[in-house]
């Protein structure tokens, strides 16, 4: 079982995280890791180390220069905090090989901050419904208006492009767990 004060450093890193991230204060997220290390099940992606999260980091705020979030609900396991919570922004940058449709977006998410033995942030484990974000971005697109058809087809392709990336192995050669 963790302390209270064990849980109550996690809640403060982790909510400094968020508030952090919302205002792009890039390294001051970056200091609540050791090796920043962000898994995004839905997509089969993991950024690992400063680099790769700085650039996961500009590209999706490129992608939603005004994306913010929700927290719904905050908890504790002996080795993770858990954060339910709405992901929200509008689409004014290119998502992978989408395009910007102009439309907002509100997910529903959970992220597990994983810590190891001795209280190190590890990893930001995040998971979403792809599709329902995917609907909202593409799916208000008014295909009366013919200019939508050039943008709904590029939204096509770039989908397309996107599910022919390979997953990482590190999410998919994983050992099973051992239950007593």
């Amino acid at each position: 079982m963790i302390t209270d004060d064990i849980r109550e450093a996690r809640q403060k890193l982790v909510l400094d995280h968020f508030h952090d991230e919302v205002r792009q204060e890039w390294d001051d997220v970056l200091s609540t890791f050791p090796h920043p290390r962000y898994e995004l099940i839905p997509l089969m992606k993991v950024h690992d180390g400063d680099r790769a999260v700085r650039g996961y980091y500009h590209d999706s705020r490129v992608a939603f220069p005004d994306q913010d979030h929700e927290i719904i609900a905050l908890r504790h396991s002996d080795d993770a905090v858990i954060v339910e919570f709405w992901l929200l922004g509008t689409h004014l940058g290119p998502y992978g090989g989408l395009p910007p449709t102009g439309n907002r977006f509100r997910v529903r998410m959970t992220a597990y901050f994983v810590f190891d033995a001795d209280e190190n942030l590890v990893c930001e484990r995040i998971y979403f419904d792809s599709l329902t974000m995917l609907k909202q971005l593409i799916g208000g697109l008014n295909m009366k208006r013919p200019r939508n058809w050039i943008l709904a087809v590029r939204c096509l392709k770039g989908l397309l492009a996107m599910s022919g990336d390979q997953p990482d192995p590190t999410l998919t050669d994983t050992p099973a767990a051992v239950l007593k």
